[in-house]
């Protein structure tokens, strides 16, 4: 009864390692795709749907990543706009320096 009780428990987390990697989920695609075999139409709706959103997350992304690079590109031109302006060389950070 003992060695019984200590296999299953050293099973329960032996399998919960394999059904929680990759292969148990190919398995599990598996086992669903074999039960969605009767209406393939559906099947195809289903990921043409998917695919429609996951099209508008990626476009959506893009925008954002369109606009972060605007406001980059404003900063650092800003930032060379300043640099220009500054007096250069050794007094304007002898000025610095010496206030204080």
């Amino acid at each position: 009864m003992v060695p019984t009780i200590v296999v299953l428990a050293l099973l329960i987390p032996i399998i919960a390692i394999v059904l929680d990697s990759d292969v148990g989920r190919a398995i599990a695609r598996r086992l669903e795709r074999g039960s969605r075999k009767a209406d393939p139409e559906a099947e195809d709706d289903l990921r043409l749907c998917l695919v429609e959103s996951e099209v508008e997350r990626l476009s959506r992304e893009v925008a954002r990543l369109g606009e972060e690079s605007q406001f980059l590109h404003g900063l650092l031109a800003e930032g060379a706009e300043e640099r220009a302006l500054r007096p250069s060389g050794d007094q304007a950070e002898g000025r610095i320096g010496t206030e204080g």
